[in-house]
């Protein structure tokens, strides 16, 4: 049988690239289908891979400005020939759903979001462009959205990152989907003797992930926070920091865990279709504070729904305001003697990498057996 596992771009290092990978090393003998690649971005071990591309990766400026080219998606997607293929993996917050295979093959799509720009986020977009790019942004998003609902209907199955994002799925595309959460790093994390007193939070540093909110947070309760990542709003989320604030940029895998395993509690304010930093936190038995919306809902147990006092792993709080941020450190704050790092950590184990393989392979074998049937095939894992 011949596989194929297919991501929509290797540009840059986020949950999306670990689920494709993780993909790529339960299939060894697959061959890897991408729009775009950045190199630096591709694991060591999957250089060895045959790897194809789209036209688009030839473009000069394509690994950067990738989005820019929304137009050209679904030519660049249907122009990747997967007719030999048998089985079809694809990994996907973007176009790659709408590939073109055999008639006798199997596709499975694990979405990692409906395109968030074209569907759910499609007026906050659109409303942070310029003209120019607003005007180019809107003539052709109706089309591509369009195309985007009808490539839906080509794939076998779906699988979802949460529970969130499959009524997504089923209220974009109505479709069903298994819910399958993404695999996290478990085996890195470990358990500090202690903590360094400081906040911490992890994620590019744009509009979406709400880091501003964070700052002026913690400046108004003087709380240190550490703020792991890089990206376009750093200059002005620079501007807002007060003394207590640290900007770490990019790190390496031994320091994020480290910072991981030593902070006080993770902060979290962005409305995410899973969020695997949280998890990842969690893993190394620290409280989460995040906003109660979207994958957050799944991966914490709310200290104020936890059935006992030691089942809590967070807090949230339910405004995108620094008041309500604030108000919810300190609630977490007020409550601290109640987390046990053992248990936070334990809680994390069904989203291991483990678990994700083999609720995965499940799924497969079940496409495998009654593709006609898999449409219609829906749970939990």
């Amino acid at each position: 049988m011949r596989v194929a596992v297919v991501h929509h771009w290797f540009v840059s290092q986020g949950s999306g690239e670990k689920v494709a990978e993780a993909l790529a090393r339960m299939y060894p003998d697959a061959d890897l289908f991408s729009l775009i690649v950045d190199p630096k971005y591709l694991p060591a071990d999957l250089h060895k891979r045959t790897l194809h591309t789209s036209a688009l990766n030839k473009l000069p400026f394509a690994r950067r400005f990738h989005r820019h080219l929304l137009p050209f998606y679904p030519i660049a997607v249907e122009q990747l020939d997967l007719r030999e293929y048998d089985l079809i993996l694809t990994s996907d917050s973007g176009p790659m759903k709408g590939a073109i295979i055999g008639p006798s093959a199997v596709h499975i799509c694990y979405c990692h979001a409906p395109m968030r720009y074209l569907w759910d986020q499609y007026h906050v977009y659109r409303s942070e462009m310029r003209l120019i790019p607003r005007l180019a942004f809107s003539a052709s998003a109706h089309y591509v959205r369009c195309w985007d609902q009808l490539a839906a209907q080509r794939v076998t199955h779906f699988a979802s990152n949460s529970r969130y994002v499959a009524s997504r799925i089923r209220r974009y595309y109505g479709r069903e989907s298994t819910v399958i959460y993404p695999p996290v790093d478990t085996a890195s994390s470990y358990l500090a003797k202690d903590h360094h007193g400081a906040y911490l939070t992890v994620g590019r540093l744009v509009p979406c992930k709400r880091i501003d909110l964070l700052i002026e947070a913690c400046n108004r309760l003087g709380r240190p926070l550490r703020i792991i990542g890089t990206g376009p709003e750093e200059s002005r989320l620079r501007a807002l920091a007060g003394r207590t604030i640290e900007f770490l940029g990019n790190v390496d895998h031994a320091t994020l865990w480290n910072e991981y395993a030593r902070c006080r509690a993770f902060l979290f304010a962005a409305d995410e279709d899973f969020g695997m930093a949280v998890v990842e936190a969690q893993a190394c038995g620290r409280p989460i504070i995040a906003f109660g919306r979207g994958g957050a809902l799944e991966s914490v147990v709310s200290l104020d729904k936890a059935a006992t006092r030691l089942q809590c792993t967070g807090v949230f709080f339910h405004e995108t305001t620094a008041m309500a941020a604030a108000n919810a450190i300190l609630h977490f704050e007020a409550n601290e003697h109640r987390f046990d790092p053992g248990i936070i950590r334990a809680w994390t184990e069904r989203f291991s990498t483990e678990v994700f393989c083999r609720n995965f392979r499940s799924l497969v074998d079940h496409a495998l057996q009654c593709p006609a049937a898999t449409r219609e095939f829906q749970k939990t894992l």
